[in-house]
């Protein structure tokens, strides 16, 4: 595995990554899971999944001759097919269609660092259940319930 994909998949299972939610203070979570899905809805009605077979393009790979006295020259070769694949051409609208939705309903994206092990430790469990005021020092954390955002200070 690539050291790249390596460290990336470390930071998600370690929770580092930042935190994107969708924000208005003083929703209640309840009604903020509401509108999500609600926008979602929306978004499948207007940009319905279309997925697409595509193929990557084709590899040719030359075949290299040596001989006992070290020279080498091509002879031939053969080519790999490009391998199949699906795409949802409509994934990117769909989300853009959802923004605007959330925003429509005076949602704004946010994105929240991922709360330090003391603060997170120190916080009730469970998820939040009202969206509060942010500040500089806002964090979040995740919870099996969804998000518990954490305002210090």
């Amino acid at each position: 595995m690539r050291p790249i994909a390596l460290a990336l998949i470390t930071l998600v299972l370690t929770g580092c990554l930042p935190v994107t939610t969708y924000y208005a203070e003083g929703v209640s979570t309840a009604q903020l899971e509401r509108d999500r899905t609600r926008c979602d809805v929306q978004a499948l009605r207007e940009a319905p999944v279309a997925n697409q077979t595509q193929q990557s393009a084709p590899r040719y790979v030359p075949r290299r001759v040596c001989n006992a006295a070290g020279q080498c020259y091509d002879r031939g070769g053969y080519w790999i097919p490009g391998e199949f694949y699906t795409v949802d051409v409509n994934a990117s609208l769909r989300s853009r269609i959802k923004d605007l939705c959330m925003t429509d309903r005076g949602y704004q994206s946010i994105e929240l660092p991922t709360c330090p092990q003391g603060v997170a430790q120190a916080a009730p469990p469970g998820p939040s259940t009202v969206l509060p005021r942010l500040n500089d020092q806002s964090c979040a954390i995740r919870t099996d319930g969804g998000l518990r955002i954490v305002t210090q200070g």
